[in-house]
């Protein structure tokens, strides 16, 4: 049987207002590089082999959260979690309630990430222990509709 597997490359559609925002968060805050510049789209390198490439066009502003149980959660590493998250909540991204121990907010651009520990055991996410308490997931999902 053929495998998938996931890559080190990513790319989004953001509108092109937000471009400034996006390098001061991602490069500024979250360290990153920009590898190469076009009139429409920026790429960008995190550590040391996660590429992700912002193009920039004319498409809705989605800052307004609209968090839906099919929500993509992009997980980022720091060697330094207690310092990376006031970096992040300095920046003033929107930070989202959720019932668990790490940050989870909503980046420019409008990416929603969970920041952890380079070297944390992160064993419960991958199926190992306890599963998630399903009914606080659902409260603080209403809780966040219900907010708007």
């Amino acid at each position: 049987m053929a495998k998938a597997i996931f890559g080190n490359h990513s790319s989004v559609i953001v509108p092109r207002q937000d471009r400034d925002s996006i390098r001061k968060f991602y490069c500024d805050v979250l360290g990153g590089k920009i590898t190469k510049e076009q009139s429409d789209r920026d790429f960008l390198r995190l550590g040391d082999n996660f590429y992700i490439v912002f193009l920039y066009g004319d498409v809705p502003d989605e800052s307004e959260f609209l968090r839906t149980a099919r929500s993509v959660w992009l997980e980022i590493k720091s060697d330094n979690v207690e310092e990376m998250r006031q970096r992040i909540l300095e920046f003033g991204v929107r930070k989202l309630d959720m019932p668990d121990p790490h940050l989870y907010f909503q980046s420019p651009g409008g990416q929603c990430m969970r920041l952890v520990g380079i070297e944390e055991d992160l064993s419960f996410y991958e199926g190992a222990g306890e599963g998630p308490n399903v009914a606080k997931v659902k409260e603080a999902l209403e809780k966040e509709a219900m907010t708007k």
